[in-house]
């Protein structure tokens, strides 16, 4: 990873710092973003913070022009940035869950997506991962408004991989259940911890989707389900 450029969305988020700090440890050239981020998040010469508002078309397209203009190239996009809102039925479901969970879900995603693939597709070997939800694999009551934005992030990000595959760029889905977050421990205090799923098992599958060795394979939504399932 030393030659690439990584750019990371949602980069100070609860997965997105172990992720962040993984792909610093392989050298790669990292730009990580978030609502609020700075150069201290991550210490060492290889990162660059950027504040960005995802839901924003403009704030996006700059983001990703920042990247091109610093280093000239953009070689991975890996996209964590999402929200949820539960316990509401779709009946009792008001506009601002909507649309906050399309605005952090799903339209995050089709800005960055559209803002980054004319320059992953010059890279010749560009790579996307995005990290949906494993709750969006089926319907769940009460969150109606979270899985129809994830499950519709997860057919965005497949679209993009039929359409790029003749300039070698992959994308992907990562579906992860429950993870082993401070913030999801602060929220869930009762919960069976040991049944969630670690971190760096999601680190270590993003990173070997973005790797050289990865460059047939595309299209492909793996769901991690830790001991739920």
């Amino acid at each position: 990873m030393k030659d690439k450029v990584v750019f990371i969305t949602g980069a100070k988020g609860g997965l997105g710092s172990f992720i962040t700090r993984r792909f610093l440890e392989t050298g790669a050239t990292v730009v990580g973003a978030s609502r609020s981020i700075s150069q201290h998040d991550f210490p060492g010469p290889n990162f660059n913070a950027l504040a960005v508002d995802f839901t924003k078309a403009a704030a996006v397209s700059g983001a990703v022009q920042f990247v091109i203009t610093r280093f000239g190239r953009l070689d991975v996009l890996v996209h964590l940035l999402g929200g949820f809102v539960g316990g509401q039925t779709v009946a009792e479901t008001d506009d601002d869950a909507w649309e906050r969970m399309r605005d952090l879900n799903l339209t995050s995603g089709f800005y960055v997506l559209r803002a980054a693939i004319p320059y992953l597709r010059q890279s010749g070997r560009g790579r996307i991962v995005a990290i949906g939800s494993l709750t969006a694999v089926e319907p769940h009551s009460r969150l109606g408004a979270y899985v129809t934005f994830k499950a519709a992030l997860t057919m965005l990000v497949r679209t993009v991989a039929l359409e790029n595959k003749d300039a070698g760029l992959t994308a992907h889905v990562v579906s992860p259940g429950t993870m082993d977050t401070p913030a999801n421990r602060e929220a869930m205090p009762n919960a069976d911890f040991s049944k969630w799923i670690q971190p760096k098992d999601v680190v270590n599958l993003v990173l070997s989707l973005t790797a050289e060795r990865a460059s047939q394979v595309t299209d492909v939504i793996i769901p991690v389900g830790g001991r739920n399932v």
